[in-house]
């Protein structure tokens, strides 16, 4: 019984350890250009005011307009991502990851918050999350507009 018990938290412990690691390596991505400003002006999305006052004054602000901030335009970014310039609308292998990963991180930080531990690396995990997700965005529309495919042949395609 001890034995099943230590194998079964070793394995959920290197299942997370993978799963950040995987993550952290999507996240490193270097994109041609910034083209998340363009996606979260158009959009109003609050994210990067987040992280600024974050970075800025060192201590992560009041938790409900945190919470509710971070999951507004989480909601917003993962809509964008499956219908904006997405011809298949569907995520990808990615960005399914990435869900799964913002949904453990703000797990983490709602209890980090309960039990009054450091909650500002997790909020900035999070920031970096929706940042990549607009950048993707960003991206996406980027190709529409000026690649091969016009916008008209975009809507048909749908």
């Amino acid at each position: 019984m001890f034995m099943a018990a230590l194998i079964l938290i070793l394995s959920t412990g290197l299942f997370f350890f993978y799963l950040q690691a995987v993550c952290q390596k999507i996240l490193r991505r270097q994109f041609s250009q910034e083209f998340f400003q363009s996606i979260v002006n158009a959009n109003r999305l609050e994210f990067p005011s987040v992280r600024k006052a974050i970075e800025d004054f060192g201590s992560p602000v009041e938790y409900p307009r945190l919470t509710l901030t971070l999951k507004c335009d989480f909601l917003a970014l993962t809509y964008l991502l499956k219908n904006a310039a997405n011809v298949n609308q569907r995520y990808s292998y990615e960005e399914r990851l990435l869900i799964v990963y913002f949904k453990l991180m703000f797990a983490s930080l709602v209890t980090r918050h309960w039990l009054k531990l450091r909650e500002t690396p997790a909020a900035l995990k999070l920031t970096a999350i929706l940042e990549y997700f607009a950048n993707v965005v960003g991206e996406r529309v980027n190709t529409v507009r000026f690649g091969n495919l016009t916008a008209s042949d975009y809507l048909l395609n749908l």
